[in-house]
């Protein structure tokens, strides 16, 4: 790699020295020249290596000299080029006015010159020009009327620019699809010609136009794309991606992946202190937090990026903070701060509104000016006679003061008559101001009672399910336990036969010892109690002590156990593992059949562990995969009509995910199934917890 840093540079600097060498030849060569068009010709050459190196007011000193020849040769076409440079330069220098003007007169000679090409040229930097100052509707106007010419020839370069500019003028003017297909046309040149930066300009621009048509997928894949190219020391560039494609994958409910970037995006953005990037990232924690039911960090996340919302006047950001502390504030049923967040929600939508007049409402608002202005100056040229007419005329100046006198009368009454009005009229204003405000109140007091309810109705549900399970499934569990123990004390059973019966009562002992585990932590999930207090242990001790268990009911159905384990450390809460690996085994038992394996392994991957149990029993079918790990219980009978409670799988999944791991299961019917949990090996940092 080192090799390949140093390669480049040596390449950079024989480009550099090839560049003044080519540039002091063309010097001497234009110094012995005749005073002709091919002394022209050469200060162009050097004229254009200059405008490339950005060497500005070199490349001006030498335009002068050769216009002043040009315009003595009488020469239009170098007079076109050397005018075409000018402009070039001025645009650099953000100088419109003059850019503008050589632009147009460069126009106006390769017009007369019929040079299709470099008009096709001129007009395409016109269009450039004037769509960068916000003239959208000319500088679309020129674009188009000069990207023919450059398809026809193929001028890739030439074409990025005019497609990328066009697409932005449709974009400023709300056309949202033209827009995605000219930068897509643009991206395709760029990938042609390998531009990286206007690749990834590109793939961003497309990736924020897909954003605000909610499609989520497309915009994920053009912001990755982007990062794809982005080289691995730009981290200003990856800081202001990274905040946008987690809140991307927020969006498509993707909370893991969300986290991980925003969590990448925050500490790069904290690192560079870069306060639009933060800004962005700490509402989009916020909003994961809020999701997740992590109110007080959201609210502090919240909280500093509404200050920096306010630091930076970022009024797209403080409209999305001040909506999301609303929704807190009536999550947690403080209705009188969140009636002032919405009330400054308010204030920046209405604010944005107002800014979002296009191009052609501000042409129509200057033509309806300009005619104002006309029918002021035909009024004044009309009623300056009539005030000059019969000045002599004593008799009629007389009239004239008693028709002024009438007319000043009756604008006093119309006067005191819109006074009363507006009194009125204003009162009435506060008064419905007073109303709607009430009525703001008494909705968000609806909405907060309608979540409440919700979560009332969850927990009852919760404590339905509890009492069924108890008063069936356990119930059964202890009532045939204490049929065994009742027989055994009043002597009706032999010491044999107690013997004989001693592992059918362990095997309820068991059955009723896991439903009472499982029902414990599914409710303790259920009421958001449960926390994991991870620590450092061997897989493999956990899963020989669970074997034990289920030994009894292997050895009934003759299921074969295969253990592939081997002695690997995971830091997760063991007891929360001990119950997942508890229950997929008795799964794994439940659903085979006599002969049929089961197989436990552990590996290694991506510096995480995988932990496996497989079968070959009967297998669970696509449709009812859908369902294992839902929030509601699904059950089925064992091979030998065994019960179920549903909820087995529904708390390993939460369980898992409380350790920062994931589940799956691949499985087909009559062929068997194989649960995979994934779990960390070193302690992983809260991903919203930044």
């Amino acid at each position: 790699m080192s090799r390949l840093i140093v390669l480049f540079f040596v390449l950079f600097s024989l480009s550099g020295f090839s560049q003044e060498e080519e540039l002091e030849s063309l010097r001497i060569e234009l110094t012995f020249q005749n005073p002709d068009t091919t002394k022209v010709k050469t200060s162009l050459k050097i004229i254009n290596l200059l405008y490339k190196s950005k060497d500005y007011d070199s490349a001006l000193k030498y335009i002068k000299g050769a216009q002043m020849l040009s315009e003595n040769l009488n020469y239009q076409k170098g007079l076109a080029d050397i005018t075409y440079y000018k402009a070039l330069i001025y645009n650099s220098k953000d100088d419109y006015i003059n850019a503008s003007s050589e632009f147009h007169k460069a126009k106006q000679i390769f017009e007369t010159l019929q040079d299709t090409l470099a008009l096709a040229k001129v007009k395409n930097q016109l269009g450039v020009l004037e769509i960068e100052r916000g003239n959208y509707k000319k500088g679309l106007k020129y674009a188009h009327d000069g990207i023919n010419e450059l398809e026809k020839r193929a001028l890739f370069e030439d074409l990025a620019i005019a497609y990328k500019s066009i697409a932005k003028a449709y974009n400023k003017t709300h056309v949202t699809e033209k827009a995605i297909d000219y930068y897509l046309q643009s991206l395709e040149i760029q990938e042609r010609i390998n531009n990286v930066d206007g690749i990834i300009e590109n793939n961003v621009d497309l990736a924020k136009l897909y954003l605000e048509k909610n499609d989520y997928k497309r915009t994920i894949r053009y912001y990755e794309n982007a990062l794809n190219y982005i080289e691995s020391n730009d981290n200003e560039l990856k800081a202001n991606i990274l905040a946008d494609l987690g809140g991307a994958y927020l969006k498509s409910e993707d909370l893991k992946t969300a986290g991980d970037y925003l969590v990448e995006s925050i500490k790069l953005n904290r690192k560079l202190k870069n306060e639009s990037g933060i800004l962005k990232t700490l509402n989009n924690l916020g909003e994961l937090n809020l999701i997740k039911k992590n109110y007080k960090i959201a609210e502090q996340q919240f909280l500093e990026a509404g200050n920096l919302g306010r630091q930076q006047n970022n009024k797209l950001e403080l409209l999305k903070n001040y909506k999301l502390m609303k929704t807190l504030d009536s999550t947690k049923g403080r209705f009188e701060s969140a009636f002032g967040w919405q009330r400054e929600y308010f204030k920046i939508k209405s604010s944005l509104d107002a800014e979002k007049t296009n191009f052609e409402e501000i042409v129509l608002d200057e033509a309806t000016n300009n005619e104002a202005e006309n029918d002021t100056i035909l009024q004044a040229q009309t009623i300056a006679p009539i005030e000059t007419q019969d000045v002599d005329s004593k008799q009629k100046l007389d009239r004239l003061k008693l028709i002024f006198y009438a007319v000043l009368a009756a604008f006093a009454v119309v006067l005191v008559f819109f006074i009363l009005f507006f009194l009125k009229r204003n009162n009435r204003a506060k008064y419905t101001r007073e109303l709607e405000v009430k009525n703001q109140k008494i909705e968000l007091q609806n909405e907060a009672i309608l979540e409440q309810s919700k979560h009332l109705e969850s927990i009852n549900n919760v404590k339905d399910k509890l009492f069924s399970i108890v008063s069936h499934d356990l119930k059964d569990s202890l009532t045939s336990t204490k049929g065994f123990i009742d027989l055994l004390k009043d002597g009706q059973l032999s010491q044999d036969e107690f013997h004989s019966l001693l592992p059918e009562l362990s095997e309820n002992a068991n059955n009723a010892s896991l439903l009472l585990f499982n029902l414990l932590n599914w409710s303790k999930s259920q009421m958001q109690s449960l926390k994991p207090k991870p620590s450092l242990f061997d897989i493999q001790q956990v899963f020989h002590e669970k074997i034990k268990l289920i030994e009894q009911k292997t050895q009934k159905k003759s299921i074969i156990l295969i253990d592939n384990t081997m002695r690997d450390f995971v830091y997760a809460d063991r007891s929360m593992v001990e119950i997942i690996i508890q229950n997929l085994l008795a799964n794994a038992v439940k659903f085979c059949v006599k002969n049929d394996t089961i197989t436990i392994s552990n590996k290694i991957e991506n510096g995480n562990a995988i932990i496996s149990v497989a079968d070959s029993g009967i297998g669970i079918s696509v449709e009812n995969q859908h369902k294992l790990f839902g929030n509601n219980t699904f059950t089925t009978i064992g091979t030998e009509n065994e019960k179920g409670t549903g909820l087995g799988l529904t708390i390993c999944r939460e369980l898992v995910e409380l350790n920062q791991g994931r589940i799956w299961v691949d499985s087909e019917v009559n062929i068997g199934s194989t649960f995979f949990i994934e779990l960390p090996k070193t302690r992983i940092e809260n991903p919203i917890n930044t």
